[in-house]
């Protein structure tokens, strides 16, 4: 086969693979506001859900952050969301891991505070986008009722989307989620004792 030949038979394979693509996508014409579950053992939940606020920033959209869970840690994406004021809302609820309060009433009095934030950004439809950033912390310790989120997280506005972070999603949040990624570990530094490191854990 000469260089022209493959070259012919090369774009031939990509036309056809762009025709069959451009059918399936003229197929997807529906718009809504998505529920996205981004879960498992592995790092990386809380920074995809990051880049979305970033992607969301970018289009000059409205942002708001719950933070259930990680305290009031100094942390980089904090500080560089904190310059957008009129864009980004951020709710830091959490005192931090529940191994670290060893209060659960007070766990739960924060996780349940915390909602009542989430809740107020829902009922705003100028929200394109609601972190809510170590939910399924709580859910999975049953601070919060798995049903009574299920119904508010219905009740949002069609097209507000909402990314839930954290390991252990509940079997009924991943059911009712429109989108579920499951980070699995391979390898972690922390194993070979290194400690959190500025810009990659904070």
């Amino acid at each position: 086969m000469t260089i022209d030949d493959d070259a012919r038979a090369h774009a031939e394979k990509k036309a056809r693979i762009k025709d069959v693509k451009d059918k399936l996508y003229a197929t997807k014409t529906k718009e809504k506001g998505l529920l996205v579950v981004h879960t498992g053992t592995g790092k990386g939940k809380s920074t995809a859900a990051w880049g979305l606020v970033m992607r969301t920033l970018g289009h000059g959209l409205k942002v708001g952050v719950v933070q259930f869970v990680k305290g009031r840690r100094d942390t980089g994406e904090r500080r560089l969301l904190e310059r957008f004021p009129d864009l980004v809302t951020i709710k830091v609820m959490g005192e931090g891991f529940t191994w670290e309060t060893q209060d659960k009433a007070r766990d739960v009095e924060a996780a349940r505070a915390a909602w009542q934030e989430a809740k107020a950004m829902f009922a705003d439809p100028s929200y394109h986008l609601v972190v809510l950033d170590e939910l399924n912390i709580v859910l999975r310790y049953d601070y919060l009722e798995i049903a009574q989120v299920l119904a508010d997280l219905a009740q949002r506005p069609h097209m507000q989307h909402v990314v839930a972070t954290g390991r252990n999603a509940k079997p009924e949040l991943i059911e009712a989620a429109d989108l579920v990624t499951e980070m699995t570990l391979v390898k972690h530094p922390f194993r070979e004792g290194v400690k959190g490191q500025f810009g990659i854990e904070f």
